[in-house]
């Protein structure tokens, strides 16, 4: 059984307390540290590696839009899952302009943050869809941001992406384009090595960034994959 190893980041010792007892009754996850401020994320990070790291939004030192632009700047594989109290659309954005692979309300039960990790461990987006929308859209109108290092994916992984980018999971790919489950993921795997990201939203915002995608291509049918707005759940 694969595992994901996390982080958590979160100035509350009772939450991340609670967090990780949560979390190590699961056989796939792992969490290999904790962290109190926005600076010890970043240090913790570097140091342990994780695949994943669930941070707060407000933290002593630096913020956590702050940190996970450090993150993924110094580490891009590692994955950012934001576990916050806000909903601002503002917040929203900022934190996925960063980095973030995904954000869950506290307010979330122990089911939708497991099942959280393990879709943005899948290669998921756990993503409110009109939120979504407004990332892509502001995405598509500021060229230059692209890592001009990025090597080009194939264009059977950039049809993946694209569907990816409709907000279809990993079985609706494969049954679309008549492949395995396993299949969609090295897709996914490969597209993310190449354009050293961590997460579906960051792999489809460089493609558009590139040109190899056009906001045409997309929908606006990202989804919450988690919680009580999803229409399915994420494969």
């Amino acid at each position: 059984m694969d595992t994901t190893t996390i982080l958590l980041a979160d100035d509350h010792a009772v939450l991340r307390e609670g967090t990780r007892r949560l979390l190590d009754e699961q056989p796939d996850l792992v969490v290999v540290g904790e962290a109190a401020t926005g600076r010890e994320a970043i240090e913790a990070v570097r140091a342990l590696k994780p695949d994943l790291v669930v941070m707060d939004v407000v933290m002593p030192e630096l913020t956590g839009i702050e940190a996970t632009r450090e993150i993924k700047r110094s580490r891009p594989g590692t994955a950012v899952l934001i576990l916050t109290a806000y909903d601002d659309d503002r917040y929203v954005l900022g934190l996925l302009e960063a980095g973030a692979a995904g954000y869950l309300l506290k307010g979330a039960g122990a089911r939708e943050l497991i099942q959280a990790i393990r879709a943005i461990a899948a290669g998921e987006a756990v993503l409110d869809r009109a939120v979504t929308a407004k990332l892509l859209n502001r995405a598509s109108r500021r060229p230059g941001h692209a890592d001009p290092g990025s090597e080009r994916p194939t264009d059977r992984e950039i049809t993946v992406l694209r569907l990816a980018g409709q907000g279809k999971a990993n079985k609706e790919i494969a049954a679309e384009l008549a492949l395995t489950v396993p299949t969609v993921k090295a897709h996914l795997v490969n597209v993310f090595n190449k354009l050293t990201v961590g997460s579906r939203t960051e792999a489809v915002l460089q493609a558009l960034r590139h040109g190899w995608l056009q906001i045409e291509d997309l929908t606006p049918r990202w989804r919450l994959c988690v919680g009580g707005h999803a229409t399915h759940e994420c494969a």
